[in-house]
């Protein structure tokens, strides 16, 4: 990747339509006038009137007009909230997320104040300002986060994804639209599906499997047919989604092929099918002679959920691969089962910090709140990439004692750990962990900000949810 090696009503909606900005006209000013200063209001104008003229200029939708009064109005006496909320709007109208923010932040100086329902809407405009970003690598971070979010109101915005000259782009945006509910009756995704990138036609095949959208069907039988290496694996799961048995077998028969990439794929989707029938063929691929395998067995055992399993991790718990070990750690702790405990404190001081890092989120997935001081610990490493997997073992683990960690990380020197700690945010249960993401939409990295807009649109949405 080319540019930056990171590597996702009342109410406005900030998605349908990125507004171009409105032209400003300057006239010169006539001989011995001296213009006021825009920040300050014109003069012999009452708060009163002022109020009047933005109530007016919102109501025409002359956005820019009430974004320059709003900028005017003096914070003492305290503005009405009905004012701010209009310039809130207005400066989402237009595009502007950031000059949203500082408005917003006028309006809800406090955490006790926040306005949910509008922090959500100028969140998510952090987001979708950004789709069609000249830097491949921050539209391929914004079309992540709206993978991640999932949420109808984005499906404009996903299917033009789909039409990104990057090949990743158009796999998040096929991915988001499966995630949105938007499968089923989008025309787009099923076009995607001759998309000529086998990882957009992947992404497409499991969003509209996983939707169950059965006149896919021949599609997908074409192929498994004629299909090569893991894009023939995956359209047979996607069959099996869809009520095929005969597809199931097959896919367990590839787990045993001679060609790496195409065992790794069959291993990957028996752990997300998680068909009893097929444990067996998980326990036996720790014991794969490719590494690489052995990690993807590994973690598809831990996605399975089965405890049987915990003597197939154990033994890759020793494995020679640092990858192996750290992935069996993690997915030990899934399974929670008790005697897991003593086999992890061990890997606590293994010499590769990764497998530390995979300990890490085990025994916090166990409830091992001492393990907090290794995460402390790793925090600090001197490998940036360290503190980053760090960070995504306390989101993985939902750590929400590790919030102090997190909010260590967002300050970080480097982008990647802060980008980490943002993304673990939106899963963390604790309480402070959106004012930390408000403040990230601060970030001097767009990357950063578009993440913590992403994580803090997810934990807004989730907490409307909960008190409906």
């Amino acid at each position: 990747m080319k540019g930056n090696p990171l590597f996702i009503s009342h109410r406005v909606h900030p998605v349908i339509g990125l507004a171009c900005l409105s032209c400003v006209l300057v006239w010169p000013p006539s001989a011995g006038w001296t213009a006021p200063s825009p920040k300050q209001p014109p003069r012999n104008t009452s708060p009163a009137s002022l109020e009047r003229q933005i109530a007016t200029a919102f109501k025409e939708a002359r956005y820019e007009r009430v974004i320059q009064l709003v900028d005017t109005v003096p914070a003492k006496p305290h503005p009405s909230s009905a004012l701010l909320k209009m310039g809130v709007l207005s400066s989402l109208h237009v595009g502007k997320p950031e000059q949203a923010l500082t408005t917003y932040n006028r309006l809800a100086p406090s955490k006790t104040s926040e306005d949910s329902d509008l922090l959500r809407d100028i969140a998510l405009a952090f987001v979708t300002s950004h789709v069609r970003d000249p830097q491949e690598y921050i539209r391929i971070t914004a079309f992540t986060a709206l993978a991640e979010i999932g949420t109808p109101e984005t499906g404009p915005v996903l299917e033009d994804g789909l039409l990104d000259s990057s090949v990743l782009i158009r796999a998040r945006a096929a991915e988001g639209l499966g995630r949105a509910g938007l499968a089923g009756r989008s025309s787009a995704l099923k076009r995607a599906l001759r998309d000529p990138a086998p990882a957009v036609r992947i992404a497409a095949m499991n969003a509209l499997a996983d939707a169950g959208v059965r006149d896919i069907h021949k599609e997908l039988v074409r192929t498994a047919r004629a299909g090569e290496g893991a894009e023939h694996v995956f359209a047979l799961a996607a069959l099996v989604r869809l009520g095929s048995h005969e597809a199931l077998a097959e896919i367990t028969s590839a787990a045993t092929l001679p060609q790496p990439d195409i065992r790794m794929a069959a291993v990957g989707v028996l752990g997300r099918l998680q068909r009893p029938s097929t444990f067996s063929v998980l326990t036996q691929s720790v014991y794969d002679p490719e590494p690489s395998v052995r990690a993807f067995a590994a973690g598809a055992l831990g996605e399975f959920g089965n405890p049987a399993a915990a003597p197939a991790l154990t033994h890759a718990l020793g494995d020679e691969s640092p990858r192996v070990r750290s992935i069996a750690a993690a997915s030990l702790g899934r399974l929670g089962v008790e005697h897991a405990r003593s086999l992890l404190w061990p890997l606590t001081s293994d010499p590769i910090p990764m497998v530390r890092a995979g300990a890490l989120e085990g025994l916090l997935r166990l409830g091992e709140q001492e393990a907090l001081l290794l995460a402390t610990n790793l925090a600090t490493h001197p490998d940036p990439s360290v503190r980053s997997a760090t960070a995504q073992a306390l989101g993985r683990a939902r750590a929400k004692q590790g919030l102090s960690v997190l909010e260590t990380l967002l300050q970080d020197q480097q982008p990647q750990p802060r980008l980490s700690a943002a993304r673990a945010l939106a899963t963390i249960g604790a309480s402070g962990a959106t004012p930390l993401l408000k403040q990230t939409l601060q970030d001097a990295e767009p990357a950063v900000r578009i993440t913590a807009a992403g994580s803090l649109v997810l934990r807004l949405s989730q907490g409307a949810q909960q008190k409906g």
